[in-house]
């Protein structure tokens, strides 16, 4: 599957290359070996790790930060029906707004710098972690928290041998869906204002009408998202070997 992978990952490059400049100009596609080109030069030159080491810094900063507010959010209103109920109206409101939209307020807030890129990734984050870690604790089995009431359990204990290992699969799955938007959004507040970043990357490239830039660094990107997104699995594979699985 690894070979087939490649060699159709090939042909495409390949059809690319063939088509740039006779199919369609190059000028708006550029050409894969123009490409590869711009991305050695940048590594030569070791310009791009600036780049990619903002990038990195602000999305794993805002997916910690989304992540744990997240699942806080989900728990404590989750086990809380009377809050649940009462919020629940406001919290979808804002779940449904365009978080996007918020990148100037957050570039008015906290300025220019990094932080702007940070809160926008954690807002970016937060709703969907928040969604899968109330709806994982939501579908706990009432009768087996009645259980181990019945044979004394604290609410402590309820909470860290009963609740969390139920929603801990509803958890992991809102956690690993917002890996890609924590980098989405610190791309796009460093596309909106910024000196540094693959977003300012790909912003200055496309200002410069220079195709190659602009998708040498969208390949970066993926990378990095890819390897993220590798990251968490291993994370996630390691700390469930104690979950059965049902074949």
């Amino acid at each position: 599957m690894f070979i087939l992978q490649i060699v159709v990952g090939l042909f495409v490059l390949s059809l690319w290359e063939l088509g740039s400049g006779t199919i369609v100009d190059s000028f708006l596609i550029s050409e894969p070996s123009s490409i590869f080109k711009r991305l050695y030069g940048w590594i030569a030159a070791k310009s791009i790790w600036v780049h990619i080491w903002a990038t990195l810094y602000s999305t794993i900063i805002g997916f910690f930060i989304g992540t744990i507010a997240g699942v806080i959010a989900g728990i404590c209103l989750a086990l809380s029906p009377f809050f649940s109920r009462l919020l629940n109206p406001f919290i979808w409101a804002l779940n449904a707004s365009p978080k996007v939209a918020l990148a100037p307020l957050f570039i008015l807030w906290f300025g220019l710098g990094i932080e702007s890129k940070i809160a926008l990734a954690a807002v970016l984050v937060v709703f969907l972690v928040f969604v899968s870690t109330y709806a994982g604790v939501k579908q706990v089995d009432p009768d087996l928290v009645d259980t181990v009431k019945l044979m004394g359990a604290s609410k402590f204990q309820i909470l860290t041998k009963v609740i969390l290992p139920d929603a801990t699969p509803w958890i992991y799955v809102g956690i690993q869906s917002a890996i890609p938007y924590a980098l989405i959004g610190t791309i796009i507040g460093e596309m909106i204002a910024s000196n540094r970043g693959l977003g300012y990357l790909v912003q200055r490239s496309g200002s410069e009408f220079d195709t190659a830039g602009v998708f040498a660094s969208l390949i970066v990107i993926s990378l990095i998202g890819v390897a993220l997104n590798q990251i968490f699995a291993l994370i996630q594979a390691r700390s469930q070997k104690w979950k059965l699985i049902s074949r």
